[in-house]
């Protein structure tokens, strides 16, 4: 189990490609706030309703500042479709050695139906105009977390 970060540590930098196959760097960023989510796999039914939760709500958070981020292991291509597929307009960031994952405290051993494996956990975090972290949330819900994230950044 990678270590988890907390608020007011230095949000860990990347650099990954988006569904278009360009790169992203979060220091592309700086001087904005940041949504950044760790989802597990494009297009399966909890992703894709975190996913359309952001889409829809886009226009509020980008009003208040925040760009959009969503990270996963899946391929460039798998991606793309899953942007196209529901209309997604923000960046896909694909990180199949789960790297990104990692140092972020985002890869880890999971319990599914008494299974036991590592995997992606659902996290979100924000990040402010400095690159820190101002939010840590780990194992979050698919359903209604975007409502809470809004409720708990003050934005309508």
């Amino acid at each position: 189990m990678t270590e988890r970060l907390e608020p007011g540590t230095p949000a860990p930098d990347f650099a990954l490609g988006d569904q278009d196959g360009s790169p992203v760097s979060l220091a592309d960023f700086r001087g904005r706030k940041v949504v950044l989510y760790f989802y597990p796999a494009a297009m399966t039914p909890g992703c894709t309703t975190e996913a359309c939760d952001f889409r829809d709500s886009i226009g509020s958070l980008a009003g208040a500042g925040y760009a959009v981020l969503g990270v996963s292991p899946d391929e460039p291509e798998k991606l793309k479709a899953f942007a196209e597929r529901d209309g997604l307009t923000f960046p896909l960031l694909s990180d199949p050695d789960a790297a990104v994952h990692q140092a972020y405290g985002t890869w880890g051993e999971k319990k599914n139906y008494g299974k036991v494996y590592v995997g992606v956990i659902r996290s979100t975090f924000v990040i402010d105009e400095q690159g820190v972290i101002a939010k840590a949330l780990y194992n979050v819900k698919a359903t209604g977390h975007v409502a809470r994230l809004r409720r708990e950044l003050g934005i309508d």
